[in-house]
């Protein structure tokens, strides 16, 4: 499978998630990176969706690295992990996450526009802790714009946007991060050379880095440090499966584990809410339904408030709680999967006006003899 390939080095000044730039466009240009990330137009998807075929069997997402160490190396790690995880971890994990009726993020009028062009405009939401919101619409219609704006990589012109009741406005990505939004990128912007276990470390250094003098001078502490950060890695991977591919290089793994391996680096920063930009790109319907169910499972174990940006339907409509429909900077539509699933207006921006009616004819007739 074909797929971006990871990088080497960090972007935007060496940040760390929100970490780098999204592959083929400067985020601050509007749509950057939205067009043609999938190779085709999200259309089918949808059709194959509402018609109940998205339901396939889980493909090779972990081809070629199983989650088992293979390494006899992992054996003596499997203590140490299994240590970590039964403490820090585990307790993290225990609770399914279930929405509270608490806003945790609220965006109010919200506005992008450059030069004159407006890419996001009046743009509203009350996100409740535990929900998983999807984004979809078609490409150019302002969703990594949005993405850009709620993670700190671009100020909003207009409106407000508050996190646990703190204004976000003009706070960097890095400052973002650390109140507790993390965020992956269309195309995949891995650490290429560096192994998975050093990718996840990058992430942790945010909450327990050791200190300019303790590493300079090699203190106890600072070795103490390290040898903490590399259990809570291990234990972080092992709790994802990913603890047989902890010291292969990211690039050399299978693009799905890629894909993953990201969203566990995105989860290594400790976020309350994470952005997800299409984290199905480059898939096939197997590899997709895996996916599907991996964001499900760590949704639920790790207690997070999710947004999905994504064209592929047959991951969006299973997983959404709710879904918000951009088009042209705007939102069209937003309900529950069901009525996104019948709305004229969201045919219509996928398909125009000419053959909306007859679209819309044609997959409530499917859905009704599906």
């Amino acid at each position: 499978m074909s797929g971006d390939r990871a990088d080497d080095e960090p972007d935007g000044g060496g940040r760390i998630l929100g970490v780098g730039a999204e592959v083929g466009g400067d985020p601050a240009e509007p749509g950057a990176g939205e067009a043609g990330e999938t190779g085709c137009h999200p259309l089918p998807s949808v059709l194959r969706a509402l018609q109940g075929s998205s339901s396939v069997e889980p493909g090779p997402f972990m081809a070629g690295h199983g989650g088992e160490a293979a390494d006899p190396r992992h054996e003596a790690r499997r203590k140490v992990v299994g240590t970590v995880y039964g403490t820090r971890e585990k307790s993290v994990l225990a609770t399914p996450a279930t929405t509270t009726g608490e806003t945790v993020l609220r965006a109010q009028g919200v506005g992008r526009a450059f030069r004159g062009l407006q890419a996001l405009a009046g743009y509203d939401l009350d996100l409740e802790q535990g929900e998983i919101l999807g984004i979809i619409g078609p490409n150019g219609a302002g969703k990594t714009t949005l993405f850009n704006v709620l993670s700190g990589f671009l100020p909003p012109t207009a409106g407000a946007i508050a996190f646990r009741g703190r204004s976000i406005v003009g706070l960097g990505p890095d400052r973002v991060t650390r109140l507790g939004i993390a965020r992956t990128f269309q195309n995949i912007r891995l650490f290429g050379r560096m192994t998975a276990l050093d990718n996840v470390k990058t992430a942790q250094q945010l909450h327990g880095q050791a200190g300019f003098w303790e590493a300079i001078l090699g203190l106890p502490s600072y070795h103490a440090k390290e040898r903490a950060l590399e259990e809570r890695a291990l234990a972080h991977l092992a709790s994802l499966g990913l603890a047989g591919a902890a010291d292969a290089p990211a690039a050399s793994l299978p693009y799905g584990l890629q894909r993953k391996l990201e969203i566990a680096r995105a989860l290594a920063t400790e976020p309350a809410l994470l952005l997800l930009d299409e984290p199905a790109a480059g898939m096939n319907e197997g590899e997709t339904a895996e996916l599907t169910g991996f964001i499900r499972d760590i949704h639920a174990r790790f207690g997070l408030t999710v947004i999905v940006v994504e064209h592929d339907m047959s991951l969006i409509m299973p997983l959404s709680d709710r879904i918000q429909v951009l088009n042209y900077g705007r939102v069209i539509a937003e309900g529950t999967p069901a009525a996104i699933r019948a709305n004229p207006k969201v045919i219509e921006a996928y398909l125009g006006a000419d053959d909306a009616a007859d679209a819309a004819a044609a997959l409530l007739t499917a859905e009704a003899t599906a």
